[in-house]
């Protein structure tokens, strides 16, 4: 078999140049069109009735959960907003919150009652929302948000758990709770449209870290942006 020379080698070199470049094992010739790319899937549900939103309770079908309602029997929102309506009406109108509608305050942990009341812009509207947290005796706590839609108050949040915490990132609301087995559950809200729901559900099992609730893990906060410090008005 004779070898080939350095000559013969620089001949074949310049030939693939005078031709326009020759194609690389697999890859494509001269003149040959790339095969078109292909969409990636999507995910489709097997049982769509069986699919759940994200919401708080984890009991809800995908598209099927009617929006909030305004509360029957709650002050009306004047011109002045939300932050001027008696919170002990609003606790009393909404069946989830009516158990703390005595009007009873707390100030601090370790007592039960109603905490003070919070206002943050939570739905980007550029106006605020009513957030309210109450203790009970067994050491759980309560949180509702409610929002003005027409002059009517909406309730857009409902959730509950033990040591509860709650901070506001941007315009979503983060809320810590920790059970006595020392495991916490920290889950952020976000405005959809119609109520607050849940972007990032996370679980700690002592230095684990798992997303048993949406799988997902937390959206990270938003960098350069500062969160408005929620403004403070005692229940009227």
């Amino acid at each position: 078999m004779t070898r080939p020379t350095r000559r013969s080698l620089a001949a074949a070199a310049l030939l693939c140049i005078g031709l326009g470049g020759c194609a690389a094992p697999g890859g494509l010739g001269q003149g040959e069109v790339a095969p078109p790319v292909s969409s990636q899937p999507r995910p489709k549900p097997l049982w769509p009735s069986w699919t759940e939103s994200p919401s708080s309770s984890g009991t809800a079908v995908a598209g099927r959960e009617p929006p909030p309602q305004p509360l029957d029997g709650a002050p009306a929102v004047g011109p002045e907003g939300i932050e001027e309506v008696d919170v002990t009406a609003v606790l009393r109108a909404d069946k989830t919150m009516k158990r703390f509608g005595d009007g009873k305050e707390i100030e601090g942990p370790g007592k039960a009652g109603v905490r003070p009341a919070r206002y943050a812009d939570l739905t980007g509207d550029g106006k605020p929302e009513l957030i309210v947290a109450a203790d009970t005796q067994t050491g759980r706590s309560v949180l509702g948000v409610y929002t003005a839609a027409g002059g009517k108050i909406v309730p857009i949040l409902a959730t509950s758990g033990r040591r509860m915490s709650a901070e506001v990132l941007g315009t979503d609301l983060l809320v810590r709770t920790t059970d006595d087995d020392g495991s916490a559950h920290d889950i952020r809200y976000h405005w959809d449209g119609r109520r607050m729901s849940v972007l990032s559900d996370e679980h700690r099992f002592g230095n684990a870290i798992s997303g048993p609730g949406s799988g997902t893990c937390p959206a990270p906060r938003p960098s350069g942006s500062e969160s408005p410090a929620p403004t403070d008005r005692a229940a009227r």
